[in-house]
């Protein structure tokens, strides 16, 4: 007998899923409403950010608005129609590819339509099943699925232990010499739920000893990090020892796209190899435009970086003189690990943002172990230092609840209002 396809999507709605119910609109798919910054609306309410992917915030820069405005003027919404092969290919294109590929120090870059299918076609496009791909136990979503297409070897890493990461590497050069293939090693420039960096500079280190190929992601490296903006590998010192380069524009360029840079012989291959871009319309006028235009303001001036490290700055050490714990975070991420059950949490938020107008993310059991809370929070060159001394004094107040049992008595006696 054939079962119904859907019959199993009717019993088992995921792990996230199941919680739709009582989480949709509040939890989760929450509606943040108004002007894009650090001050917007929640269910009515004015609330402090602090879940905006805008770290250099360009999002409302007026000269990024107004090259926006005058893309969309000339060309729309729709130009080019058609994938880059056939006829969506424009001077814009090659512009933005070629400064971006300064920008970072690579030879030659690719536009991507977006980061996380990228990243996924990316891997692949490099790989064959006679190649070994060794990666981070901790990858974002986009290189495990990236790495789930794979038909050959494996291994995974314990999250940036070089003892692990060389452990794997002699396991996938033992089975590369039986499969005749190479090796392709994955790391993330930043680590974007905890906050740390990559270890680029150790990993680059192992490369005199082992063969492999080293792709990084540095979504939350590039335009933050490094003496220009280049990334986790330029403020590590390795970049040039990164042999594909990828990042994503949703981050520091607050747009939609993403890009990789690499060898001229390696973006020439994957521009004739990578499906999702092949069989995918081109990155419209609007973004490839208003991305040049970024980048511009990356180039030219270090005051908005400055003025991110700032915030970062004072964010952090405020939370670490208050006693927070921040965990080993070296980048603009600030995650705050609380001890907690997932009721608790549930309680904690929806006071945050009922009573103390804080809106962030907020992470539990099982992407981190049963027990432990992690407030995430995005600084932006936008925030000011009274938004961080209001989240400050905030903090104080829901810590102290947490730790005298306030919120798990809500949590056992009533549910959450998310109405």
């Amino acid at each position: 007998m054939v079962k119904d396809l859907f019959e199993r999507i009717q019993d088992n709605k995921g792990p996230l899923g199941k919680w739709a119910s009582q989480a949709e609109g509040y939890y989760v798919f929450p509606k943040l409403e108004g002007e894009l910054g650090p001050r917007m609306q929640f269910h009515g309410k004015n609330i402090l950010n602090w879940s905006l992917n805008d770290y250099l915030g360009l999002a409302n820069h007026p000269e990024v608005r107004q090259a926006d405005t005058d893309a969309a003027i000339q060309f729309g919404a729709a130009y080019p129609m058609g994938a880059r092969m056939m006829s969506g290919h424009t001077t814009y294109h090659e512009q933005l590819e070629n400064e971006l590929a300064e920008f970072v120090m690579k030879e030659s870059a690719y536009l991507l339509n977006f980061g996380y299918q990228g990243m996924v076609s990316i891997i692949d496009a490099l790989v064959t099943k006679n190649d070994i791909i060794v990666y981070d136990v901790d990858s974002h979503a986009c290189i495990i699925d990236g790495v789930r297409l794979h038909m050959g070897k494996r291994f995974t890493y314990k999250h940036n232990d070089l003892e692990s990461m060389e452990k794997n590497l002699q396991r996938a050069t033992k089975m590369a010499e039986e499969t005749g293939g190479g090796i392709l090693f994955i790391t993330e420039g930043v680590f974007g739920m905890r906050g740390q960096q990559g270890k680029l500079k150790e990993i680059a280190a192992l490369k005199q000893k082992y063969n492999f190929r080293l792709l990084v992601d540095d979504a939350h490296g590039f335009g933050t990090l490094g003496k220009t903006g280049a990334g986790a590998g330029e403020e590590q010192g390795v970049q040039d020892q990164i042999d594909v380069y990828f990042s994503t524009f949703a981050k520091s360029m607050a747009n939609i796209g993403a890009f990789v840079a690499a060898d001229k012989t390696v973006i020439d291959y994957l521009k004739y190899n990578l499906r999702s871009q092949m069989f995918a319309k081109a990155l419209p006028m609007i973004q490839t435009i208003g991305s040049l235009k970024r980048l511009e303001l990356l180039r030219k001036s270090s005051a908005i970086k400055d003025k991110l490290w700032e915030n970062v700055n004072a964010l952090q050490s405020g939370l670490k003189e208050k006693g927070f714990n921040i965990g080993d975070t070296n980048t603009c991420i600030t995650p705050v690990y609380l001890e907690g059950s997932i009721p608790e949490a549930m309680v904690m938020v929806n006071d945050l943002r009922e009573n103390y107008g804080i809106f962030l993310s907020i992470v539990v059991y099982p992407v981190i172990p049963k027990g432990i809370i992690l407030l995430r929070m995005i600084p932006t060159a936008s925030h000011t230092l009274a938004d961080i001394e209001e989240t400050l004094t905030a903090f104080e107040a829901i810590r102290e609840k947490l730790v005298n049992g306030t919120y798990k008595e809500i949590a056992e006696r009533t549910t959450v209002d998310v109405s």
